[in-house]
């Protein structure tokens, strides 16, 4: 990784510590080390010396750690490789709703609480958790198709609904459309995208042209804690009967999210807690002024909680008025006036706490401010306030990246795309 005082680094976890006894499926890390390359005028990796850093290099790898890995995209350096730890390939399932046949459109709004049930609260339909938690669902608009890894169990979940609602009519409404019992099955959901043999490009994504949204409306998703579905079976209801203040819910958060954690990253426990996500419109005052003070603790003034979704924000997007958190923040307000009225929307994505860090990481990592993008972590202090700091020229590393500026461009899309989840 490039960092903004000109040295070249590599770094990771050194020291751990078990943490199954908290509920924890990885390991929690204790130490994070790293390492300078001593020659950056060197071109060639393979001849590439690292040693330790220098003393008056003065960035702590811990902290480094923790911001890169949750803490907004392109903010803190330019990362030129990562490592990733993958797994092996589960049973992949696809079931796809046909609300385009006549008696399946009527049953739209079952179909709709049969996502929500199956996803947020599996044991009203005799699912475990473990086999809910290994699906996902896009939802939005309109209803999307499940997305599953492991052993089929959608379709009798899907049996044991419609006899609870006496719509066993209604079977065909779900196709088990991807089976992974079939050899011509894909295997997983990037091979889902491939285009097939009789297209112009076989084998290849196929893009679907500019994705569009109207910005200026300024939407917000927001993080639904499982403890308030968990608390009474209307607050499911009250998800769905939201209309047009607010699209149906996201159901991405699998896999166990809360517990696969090394608790060193900036990624706010409520995320990982997640039951949902669901988007609603900047003037839809009904979140803040009745949902909000249900679902989340703001009995301490100081601290807002994380209830934004990042990967998700719009441009924009801000918390509610500082001087009441149960009063939305007015979208015809000017910048400034929100600003300086409205709680931000990066407090609403990391909460005050981890928000407070990351700011404090940014200044100690990029001082003069190198990379300052839009919506980044520190683009809306006030500059004015900051040190001034004179960050001195590196001309060996600066020939050093040049030579390699296009594998840097890519690096930081990646590195963009894997800080947000």
């Amino acid at each position: 990784m490039g960092l903004p005082n000109g040295y070249h680094v590599k770094f990771g976890p050194t020291e751990w510590e078990d943490a199954s006894a908290e509920g924890f499926a990885v390991p929690r890390t204790k130490v994070v080390s790293g390492v300078c390359r001593s020659n950056p005028e060197e071109q060639d990796e393979e001849k590439w010396i690292w040693d330790v850093c220098p003393e008056d290099f003065d960035v702590d790898f811990m902290d480094l750690w923790f911001a890169v890995r949750g803490g907004g995209g392109g903010t803190y350096g330019v990362v030129t490789s990562v490592f990733l730890q993958l797994h092996e390939y589960l049973p992949y399932n696809v079931y796809e709703f046909s609300p385009s046949v006549e008696e399946c459109s009527a049953f739209l709004p079952k179909l709709q609480q049969f996502q929500a049930k199956y996803f947020m609260a599996p044991s009203l339909l005799n699912v475990t958790k473990e086999m809910s938690l290994a699906c996902g669902s896009a939802g939005g608009v309109g209803l999307s198709d499940l997305h599953c890894y492991g052993e089929e169990g959608v379709m009798q979940a899907w049996t044991n609904f419609l006899e609870l609602s006496n719509s066993t009519e209604a079977v065909a409404c779900l196709l088990h459309s991807v089976d992974s019992s079939s050899d011509e099955s894909p295997r997983s959901y990037p091979e889902v995208l491939l285009m097939d043999e009789n297209s112009r490009f076989p084998g290849k994504v196929e893009d679907d042209g500019l994705m569009w949204f109207p910005t200026q409306i300024g939407t917000a998703n927001v993080l639904v804690p499982q403890p308030w579905v968990d608390e009474s079976e209307e607050n499911i209801d009250i998800l769905l009967s939201m209309g047009m203040g607010m699209l149906l819910p996201y159901y991405a958060y699998g896999v166990a999210t809360s517990s696969f954690s090394d608790q060193a990253n900036s990624l706010p426990q409520s995320l990982r807690d997640a039951a949902t996500m669901a988007s609603y419109l900047a003037g839809y005052n009904v979140f803040w002024s009745d949902l909000f003070p249900k679902m989340y603790d703001i009995s301490d003034k100081t601290m807002f909680p994380a209830v934004f979704q990042a990967n998700h924000a719009t441009f924009g997007v801000a918390g509610p008025r500082k001087d009441d958190w149960t009063k939305y923040c007015p979208w015809e307000w000017t910048l400034e006036e929100r600003k300086e009225k409205c709680i931000s929307g990066q407090e609403a994505i990391y909460g005050t706490e981890v928000l407070r860090r990351l700011e404090a990481i940014k200044l100690a990592v990029d001082p003069g401010f190198m990379f300052n993008c839009t919506d980044c972590i520190g683009n809306n202090l006030d500059l004015a306030k900051t040190p001034e700091v004179e960050v001195p020229p590196v001309e060996s590393v600066a020939a050093s990246f040049a030579s390699t500026y296009a594998a840097a461009i890519f690096a930081t899309v990646l590195y963009f795309c894997l800080s947000l989840f």
